[in-house]
């Protein structure tokens, strides 16, 4: 018998309830989020924290946009600390107070199972703006709509119009998928939701040395 490899089945993804959904996020799609929808948000002369942080795939680009970012992540991924301690190990959802304070923004890739969460904890935390990256299929159900959406709608839903690789463990320059992804953004004061496609990017914002960084540990 064949495989099935159809979009529908090759979408769901399923982890263990316990899991770490350890799946990098390509730097050029962090990027693609800076250049393409928070352009005219002055990120020079803000903050960021990146709360979901793991190998710094994601705090790593975000550190070119950003006046300062710090980063965290629940599990400690081997990652030596720099002068200010970042990365450090932070449970963001059950460590009850924050130890950032005032940050403008909180960016992250968080675990699915945990992304309402993470984004109720980050909106409460932020002082100007909360992106995260999700499965397109993150904006279905009836559930996550009377939950979520329903009463704290996104500002911008901005839609990959090309596939965004994410590889179970690791990061690749390589790899393909059949998962569509789009950025969730909240802007504090804002209620009403735009919907912005990001155009192809991938070949402009990509770098070499993405994928060489924190190699020896992701290995």
């Amino acid at each position: 018998m064949s495989q099935n490899t159809s979009s529908a089945v090759m979408q769901q993804r399923s982890e263990p309830h316990d899991s770490l959904d350890d799946f990098p996020t390509q730097p050029w799609a962090t990027r693609a989020l800076c250049e393409h929808v928070l352009k005219g948000c002055h990120l020079a002369s803000k903050t960021v924290w990146e709360p979901a942080c793991n190998r710094m795939h994601m705090a790593a680009p975000l550190a070119e946009y950003f006046r300062s970012v710090a980063s965290s992540d629940v599990h400690d991924y081997g990652i030596e600390p720099d002068t200010n301690g970042f990365p450090f190990q932070y449970d963001f959802l059950f460590m009850g107070k924050s130890p950032i304070v005032n940050s403008d923004w909180i960016i992250s890739n968080p675990p699915f199972r945990l992304a309402e969460q993470f984004i109720a904890r980050a909106r409460d935390l932020a002082t100007e703006g909360v992106a995260m990256i999700v499965r397109t299929s993150f904006l279905e159900g009836v559930g996550r709509y009377e939950n979520l959406f329903s009463k704290n709608p996104p500002s911008i839903v901005a839609q990959f119009s090309e596939r965004v690789p994410m590889v179970k463990g690791r990061l690749t320059a390589t790899g393909s998928t059949a998962t569509s992804y789009c950025w969730l953004v909240w802007l504090n004061g804002v209620t009403t939701t735009k919907l912005v496609w990001i155009p192809p990017c991938r070949k402009k914002l990509e770098r070499a040395d993405d994928y060489a960084a924190y190699r020896e540990v992701a290995a």
